[in-house]
């Protein structure tokens, strides 16, 4: 690949490695498509038969000494330049190329050949520098246009669809046949016509050019002004037959057009700037399809990897591939089904005039034949097909912020690959690798980098075990160089923010929260400095709201402590120290509330009742691990704080102020406990739907006793008591007073499941006296209402064989090990199946 040296034809006069008699304008301006592969085609055609001395590229000049990584088998597009201001690494910039980018297939066929290639846009530092109205940050730098040329264009062919008509007469032809930069004469042609008729376009513009305020259209103008700069630079370096320029079809006119030095340099003159540092990053082809923001524009880059990867048959190929996902989901595909979607989208084409079935008319044919009509699987092709979640990859020797660097040798040492496509991640942390893995995902989330978020599992609701939802976006590089300014590694950084964090927080929540993310990445050093914010905030706040609202953060942290191994004995303390003062609080602040604050109560009510049973718990078993040990400050009294509790709660239902709501789920969370028998629960039921209270406050009892999701359904299902206190209050509320409390009852019964309804309606028409009479013929020894008095044997052989499933027995070690059948001996199961049920499962 050497005989196209300078001393070729460029010193001759002749075109290098051209065909004879050939006679193209030089330098050769090659205008594309961004990211269309046949332009990408039709360039490598061009490149092969000019064989330039060097290749200019649009693109930041200060990436130039990044174009040798594009040559290392390592480095795999989708990928983009990334530049960031030094000083705020959240001002950025992408220059995103993937495999069929017509810029990247300039920039291999330069270092394939040893031809040097440079970038030639306006550089980065006033890129970054330059804000304008329609720019967001961190935007794809791209022309910015007030009207669409391929639109334009588009327009005077006759078509209705830009992307349809490109597709049309550039990314379908092929480059066998004919002269290869012919097409780029006629873009060009066509370009410079379209540009004429734009208003305010044609002459020269100057400096001097009134109202020039550098933004939209006119940012092309000082980036091409720059260009042309490059390029005459160049060609005093190479001669004036050696240089081949790639860049946007658009700017090709421009850059044909004869300017004065000295206007262009004019134009350049004053430009703000920021110091900037560049690198490849990887990219996505979801990415690619966004337009906007971080994107590129593209609809369909899966389609145009394609379309540029397939040496023949495109169609044929491309409809394989998509009756392969659509097998991989389970659908019926057979090669009839290929064989006449092919037939199919050929024929469209003919019938709409196209040269080859383009995307619509595959995609046509796909609904039709491979999905039956359908746009569910369709949607799966999208998807998976035509965007894709390809990412693209970067050479480990491509330079990187430092925290970047902690963070890919994180990732390899806990084997945990960035993806583009959504995946969940179970981790049990028990193990060292899984609580590692646990520990920088939660690292990163304090340091902003959102790569994984947590969700609920599906598998267990224990504090050992966590599921994520990872998805590695582009966006993310920046955030991690943001985060940079932190520490040099993701644990130095993340501690950093955190103390940070704690310093700024305005509310108790907002501590307590922090020092629960803090245990969750274990973060030790960050710990003394939240708990010494944490302890002060909790002595100065004296709003019962905010405390019951920092309590059970506070109360999982040190669960989590407990799994990961972490010495949360203050934290037992604070917790313990802030349960006395809600436990002091509570009551009188659940009086003279209005609707809205009732239910936020309920909701702390609910809250610190979970909370205190866990604290109870976890000081529990923490003590009963320090044997012989003296018990911490905040374990003294743990088994305490439950009773105590128990005895606010007690308090809370017997008052007559307090809200109504709030006392109802008092009652209830009193009888889940069996801290009051049902009788009672009925008792002050009644009392609370008595005719002298306000209708209001009744619904309100009602909606705090078996509303909010509490499982008050079932209750009623089966303590028909209950259901005949509800029943008689409804049907004596005054018809006056049923329309106001009608929206409250509503919210409450719609919340319980269909079959809990209707088993409700069923028991409410059957009326008083036949529950009365239901009730009496289970059984004179029926002790619990709603519950018959004998053990129903068939029904509980039924339900033996998934206990056993459950257990991981078979049938003969089920009678082995003591799990008889119901109807086996109804002595022996009354007497005996509770303790051989607990031996099974020890």
């Amino acid at each position: 690949m050497e005989g196209h040296g300078m001393t070729g034809g460029a010193a001759a006069g002749g075109r290098p490695g051209g065909r004879e008699g050939d006679d193209p304008k030089w330098p050769l301006l090659l205008g594309v498509r961004h990211h269309g592969p046949g332009s990408a085609r039709a360039v490598r055609a061009a490149l092969e038969a000019a064989r330039p001395l060097t290749v200019l590229v649009e693109g930041p000049p200060e990436a130039d000494a990044l174009i040798p990584l594009a040559a290392d088998e390592r480095m795999r597009p989708p990928v983009a330049l990334l530049a960031h201001a030094v000083d705020e690494p959240g001002r950025s910039a992408f220059w995103p190329l993937a495999e069929f980018s017509p810029e990247w297939v300039a920039l291999r066929w330069a270092l394939e050949r040893g031809v040097p290639a440079r970038f030639i846009d306006l550089p980065a530092t006033h890129t970054l520098a330059w804000r304008s109205g329609d720019a967001e940050e961190g935007e794809t730098p791209g022309d910015g246009l007030r009207v669409d040329p391929l639109g334009t264009l588009a327009e005077a062919a006759g078509y209705d669809d830009a992307e349809r008509w490109w597709e049309d007469v550039v990314e379908h032809r092929g480059t066998g046949e004919g002269d290869p930069l012919a097409p780029f004469a006629a873009v060009e042609e066509a370009m410079a016509a379209v540009r004429e008729g734009r208003s305010g376009e044609g002459g020269d513009q100057g400096p001097a050019r009134e109202g020039h305020d550098r933004a939209g259209s006119d940012r092309d103008l000082v980036r091409e002004a720059y260009m042309r700069l490059q390029v005459r630079s160049a060609q005093r370096e190479f001669g004036d037959r050696g240089v081949a320029v790639v860049c946007g079809a658009w700017h090709v006119p421009a850059l044909r057009r004869k300017a004065a030095v000295s206007a262009d340099r004019a134009l350049l003159k004053g430009l703000a700037k920021v110091r900037a540092d560049l690198t490849w990053v990887p990219w996505t082809h979801r990415r690619l399809a966004r337009d906007g923001g971080y994107g590129a524009g593209i609809d369909s880059p899966g389609w145009y990897a394609h379309l540029f990867g397939a040496p023949d048959r495109p169609v044929e190929r491309w409809l394989t591939k998509v009756a392969g996902l659509l097998r991989e989901e389970d659908r019926i595909v057979s090669p009839a089904h290929v064989i006449e979607a092919v037939r199919l989208a050929g024929t469209l084409a003919a019938l709409r005039g196209r040269p080859l079935p383009g995307l619509g008319e595959t995609t046509d044919a796909v609904r039709a034949v491979l999905c039956e009509g359908s746009d569910v699987p369709l949607a799966l092709v999208r998807d998976r097909l035509v965007v894709g979640d390809v990412l693209g990859e970067v050479p480990p020797g491509a330079p990187a912020v430092p925290l970047q660097r902690d963070l890919d040798r994180s990732q390899r040492r806990l084997r945990l690959k960035p993806e583009a496509a959504e995946r969940e991640l179970e981790l049990d942390l028990r193990g060292e690798n899984d609580a590692g893995r646990s520990r920088l995902l939660h690292r990163l989330r304090l340091l902003g980098v959102e790569w994984g978020e947590p969700t609920a599992s599906r598998s267990s609701t224990g504090t050992f075990r966590e599921t994520w939802r990872l998805r590695w976006e582009p966006e993310l590089s920046v955030r991690v160089a943001e985060a940079g300014v932190w520490g040099t590694t993701v644990l130095a950084a993340a501690t950093a923010k955190a103390e940070a964090d704690a310093i700024a927080a305005r509310g108790l929540a907002e501590v307590t929260a922090l020092a629960e993310r803090c245990l969750l990445a274990g973060l030790p050093e960050a710990l003394p400095t939240v708990m010494r914010i944490l302890i002060d905030r909790a002595a100065l706040d004296t709003d019962v709201g905010h405390l019951a609202q920092a309590l059970p953060a506070l109360v999982r942290s040190l669960r989590y402590g407990d799994v990961r191994g972490t010495d949360t004995g203050a934290l037992a303390g604070v917790a313990a120290g802030l349960a006395e003062r809600i436990f002091v609080g509570l009551p009188p602040a659940c009086t003279a509330l209005d609707a809205d604050a009732a239910d936020e109560m309920r909701r702390h009510v609910d809250a610190v009742h979970g909370a205190v049973g866990l604290l109870e718990e976890t000081v529990a078993l923490r003590d009963a691990g320090r044997a012989g040990a003296d018990r911490d400050a905040g374990g003294g009294g743990g088994g305490d704080l439950r009773a105590r509790w128990r005895g606010v709660l007690r308090g809370m239902a017997e008052r007559d102020r307090v809200a109504g709501v709030v006392r109802g789920r008092v009652v209830r969370l009193l009888l889940d406990d069996g801290e009051v028998a049902q009788d009672e629960a009925a008792r002050l039921m009644g009392l609370a739907l008595s005719p002298g209270t306000p209708p209001g406050a009744a619904a309100a009892w009602i909606e705090g006793f078996v509303g909010g999701g509490s499982g008050g359904g079932l209750l009623l299902v089966h303590d028909e008591r209950l259901l005949g206190l509800v029943d008689g209050w409804l049907t004596g509320v005054p018809a006056e007073a049923f329309t106001d409390v009608l929206p409250l009852l509503r919210r409450t019964f719609s919340a319980y499941e269909p079959g809990v309804r209707r088993t409700l309606g069923e028991l409410v028409r059957r009326g008083p006296g036949e529950r009365g009479r239901a009730a009496g013929a289970a059984g004179a020894g029926a002790g619990v209402p709603g519950f018959a008095g004998d053990l129903d044997a068939g029904r509980a052989d039924a339900a033996l064989p998934v206990v056993r499933l459950l257990l991981g027995l078979d049938e003969t070690s089920a009678e082995t090990d003591g799990v008889p059948s119901a109807s086996a001996g109804g002595e022996h199961s009354a007497e005996a199946g509770d303790n051989d049920l607990v031996g099974v499962g020890e």
